[in-house]
């Protein structure tokens, strides 16, 4: 499984990292919401786990262009927003996930429980 993280925070972007490293055969790492729609058309990942802030491009706005230009795109959004305008602004991007990054440990199980679902 290949994985693309977007986050700007570079501890936490460490942090998801270690939590899927296990689940993932290769992962791809960017800061920035353009540098993600650019990534993703390069490198094709089964999952991107995106934050929403960011800097000029937002996770809801590079989800928005991924599904745009990738239908088949799975992106789950891995943020610290927990409000329902924001999972709602993430579904209508096209996100088919939405995590806390204070339960990453949610994020692990759905990864493992992908990997044995393809396995």
């Amino acid at each position: 499984m290949k994985v693309l993280i977007v986050d700007d925070s570079l501890p936490m972007l460490k942090m998801i990292r270690r939590t899927i490293a296990a689940f993932a055969d290769e992962i791809c790492e960017c800061g920035d919401g353009g540098e993600a729609v650019l990534l993703y058309s390069r490198e094709l990942p089964d999952w991107v786990l995106m934050d929403i802030e960011l800097g000029a491009i937002n996770g809801i706005a590079a989800t928005r262009q991924i599904i745009s230009n990738f239908p088949q795109a799975k992106v789950v959004m891995v943020t610290n927003y927990n409000d329902r305008q924001m999972r709602e602004a993430a579904a209508e991007a096209g996100a088919c996930g939405y995590v806390l990054k204070e339960n990453l440990l949610e994020l692990r199980g759905r990864l493992e429980a992908i990997q044995k679902q393809e396995g």
